[in-house]
């Protein structure tokens, strides 16, 4: 049984990371919750069919390797692991909203209360998704994994990379085809600034130009989580020359 209350580089630099603004939150994202003191196949699986997702929320040292440093900044319970239920409706209604992957680059505040329905409020906080597990066969939600996301702490995110300007490219209008080689990008983000995305602008790219990691201008407070920044996110590749069939004699 757990207990769920806490004690307290190319020159074609035309890459824009867009990074969410404050904006105020909607009831409608504010995800509701209600503890559960117990964890297990049979538990959770009641909870689904009376309609709710066991979730669980981390503490941001749980996520960390032994022999990284403590965030100093982390005010919550270095074991702190609160097991929850959310609503399914709520969830889905969510999803729809906020499409995947996106959805694993979006705060939201989280509310848990007393009870379903309950205007008793225990805690509030905000958290950030890191995993939805779904059964394989028929790919609905079994359960929840969020992250504490406080102001002023950070977390590894991975960002997806929406490409645009292929309209316009002249390397595409040329016939050459866009190698997108990577999808998204690590980075160490404070929580009140995690990109919801990462736009990609091809517009001005030719045959054989390409855009690395580190033509990617992103908020200053943002540290990309790769070794080489040279490595590209994609490439204008010459279109294929047809070989000629051999004449028939």
């Amino acid at each position: 049984m757990a207990k769920w209350w806490r004690s307290a580089a190319s020159n074609l630099r035309t890459v824009v990371a867009r990074s969410p603004t404050a904006q105020p939150s909607s009831s409608y994202h504010t995800i509701q919750a209600v503890p559960r003191e117990c964890s297990g196949s049979r538990v959770s699986a009641r909870d689904r069919a009376q309609g709710r997702i066991p979730a669980v929320v981390l503490s941001q040292q749980l996520l960390l390797r032994k022999d990284e440093p403590k965030n100093s900044s982390e005010d919550r319970s270095l074991s702190q692991k609160l097991l929850l239920t959310t609503e399914r409706k709520q969830i889905q209604s969510i999803l729809n909203s906020v499409e995947l992957p996106f959805f694993y680059c979006t705060t939201f505040p989280l509310q848990i209360r007393a009870g379903s329905g309950s205007s008793h409020l225990l805690e509030s906080g905000t958290v950030l998704p890191i995993k939805i597990h779904r059964n394989e066969e028929t790919g609905k939600i079994l359960n929840l994994v969020f992250v504490w996301a406080e102001e002023g702490s950070e977390l590894k995110v991975e960002v997806p990379i929406v490409f645009k300007g292929e309209d316009v490219c002249p390397g595409l209008k040329k016939g050459g085809q866009l190698n997108r080689i990577r999808t998204s990008l690590k980075y160490l983000c404070p929580a009140e600034h995690i990109p919801s995305k990462i736009e990609v602008d091809v517009s001005n790219l030719d045959i054989e130009d390409r855009i690395s990691m580190g033509d990617v201008e992103v908020h200053p407070s943002l540290k990309l989580l790769s070794k080489n920044e040279k490595m590209p996110i994609c490439k204008i590749v010459a279109p294929k020359l047809e070989t000629p069939e051999p004449a028939s004699l």
